[in-house]
């Protein structure tokens, strides 16, 4: 496991963002026919809580974070492929789910695409599927205090 922290982004890591999102998820937008939209991006960046996951200098990935009464969801998680499979994502959900234990949030949820590895990562760290779209699997943690 690397050696990760996690810092909030700032309007200057959007287009790092972006680019690691088109990158990691082009292939399943293809596979789906769905269009990636930068403008859409930048959209749902801007109402967001964004943390930058990162070793010393290094960028490592990203985690994108929203709100309801309901749960504290995961929108994007992100890592670069070069740092996948040392621990990062997991990392990342404790973390993720340390917030929702602060928050008293009742659950944390997270929509994935249905052939995307990560999903494993998502059943080892606790979480089911709760429901299912055309391409997408919707997963939720509950989370008791």
């Amino acid at each position: 496991m690397m050696d990760c922290a996690w810092r909030a982004a700032t309007p200057e890591d959007l287009a790092f963002a972006r680019h690691l999102t088109c990158k990691n998820m082009l292939r399943y937008y293809i596979r789906h026919e769905l269009m990636w939209q930068d403008e859409a991006f930048g959209v749902a960046w801007a109402g967001r809580d964004n943390r930058l996951l990162t070793s010393g200098d290094q960028l490592l990935g990203y985690v994108s974070l929203s709100r309801d009464a309901r749960a504290l969801y995961i929108r994007e998680l992100q890592v670069v492929e070069a740092f996948r499979g040392l621990g990062i994502g997991s990392w990342t959900i404790d973390q993720v789910l340390s917030v929702a234990y602060q928050e008293r949030r009742p659950a944390l949820r997270l929509t994935v695409f249905e052939n995307n590895p990560a999903r494993a990562l998502y059943e080892r760290k606790g979480f089911t599927v709760v429901g299912q779209d055309e391409c997408f699997l919707r997963m939720q943690l509950d989370i008791n205090p």
